[in-house]
């Protein structure tokens, strides 16, 4: 059996798998399954104007009871509006990502809202824990998105030495052996994404979702380094002509209008080719498009029988 972690008691819910905040397809409809089924569910704003989050928080709230969380992108041109419209409709969590959201952390702090920023180094960890965060999300350059420099297991145990607050991995997690891995690292939850994509009452085109079941361990590559935020995705026709601009040392705005409304594009309308399709390096081994109870459960089980199983084995005593 796999116990609740301390994280799990703070967040008020069942079990410790967290869904990845992913704009455009982080719907209610995705968050709302989550929560139901014992997780953090998160709406994901990404660059979304605080009409439309302020209808997917309230849409949220008449699917579930359970607690739920909103991811801020701290680059987001409305991202102001959005924390007022937050502390408006007392959101119960806020996780932020794509940037350094320390100095939103007070207002947040002050109207009693959670906070669970993404870090992906360990001196960001340490300055967010003295800001009076509740808990830090650790994300490894395995994962979908927006990246950092550090794979997930030198990042999680070196966080977890810094940090008292709880840490939750992401990077790299699919299934129950990333869940025990990550608890041994000394992690108290995970959280993941791209798994999360290949459900069905995600509201990502099914083109996009058919190519991650599609997907091997070298299906992703990572592009945008030169332009200070890099992101992994799928690699395609798009990503494989936006390396070649990149290399070809292009300018900052060249590259931004060669990606102009492709995210849309893959994983809302379902252009494979030309769209950005976000995954993690973990997109190889997602087999399958399932219900988001299902998921959880068989994580959740497997993980326990992964922690049983190492718990109970004994070392042979190796003759010299």
């Amino acid at each position: 059996m796999l116990y609740k972690t301390p994280i799990c008691s703070l967040l008020g819910i069942k079990y410790p798998v967290i869904q990845g905040g992913m704009a455009w397809i982080g719907t209610c409809e995705l968050a709302s399954a989550v929560s139901e089924a014992g997780g953090l569910g998160i709406i994901g704003s990404g660059h979304a104007r605080p009409e439309w989050l302020r209808e997917q928080v309230r849409r949220m709230r008449e699917l579930t009871d359970n607690p739920f969380a909103v991811n801020l992108m701290v680059v987001s041109p409305f991202l102001k509006d959005n924390l007022r419209m937050i502390i408006e409709e007392r959101v119960p969590v806020v996780t932020f990502g794509a940037g350094n959201a320390g100095g939103y952390i007070p207002m947040l702090k002050e109207s009693g809202i959670k906070v669970m920023p993404v870090v992906s180094a360990v001196a960001l960890a340490i300055r967010m824990e003295r800001l009076g965060v509740d808990a830090v999300i650790a994300e490894g350059m395995e994962s979908g998105g927006h990246i950092g420099d550090t794979a997930t297991f030198p990042l999680i145990p070196q966080i977890v030495d810094a940090v008292k607050v709880p840490v939750i991995a992401a990077g790299g997690i699919a299934d129950g052996r990333g869940l025990a891995a990550a608890m041994a690292l000394g992690a108290q939850a995970v959280q993941m994404g791209t798994r999360f994509v290949c459900s069905t009452e995600c509201i990502a085109h099914i083109n996009y979702k058919e190519q991650i079941v599609q997907a091997r361990d070298r299906s992703t590559s990572v592009t945008g380094a030169t332009t200070g935020h890099p992101v992994r995705c799928l690699t395609n026709r798009f990503s494989r002509e936006f390396s070649a601009l990149e290399k070809s040392g292009a300018s900052m705005e060249e590259m931004e209008d060669l990606g102009k409304g492709r995210m849309h594009s893959g994983v809302i309308s379902g252009d494979i080719e030309q769209g950005s399709l976000m995954a993690g390096q973990v997109a190889g081994l997602i087999k399958d498009i399932k219900p988001v109870k299902t998921i959880i459960e068989d994580i959740i089980e497997e993980a326990g029988s992964v922690i049983k199983k190492i718990s109970s084995a004994s070392c042979q005593e190796v003759a010299p």
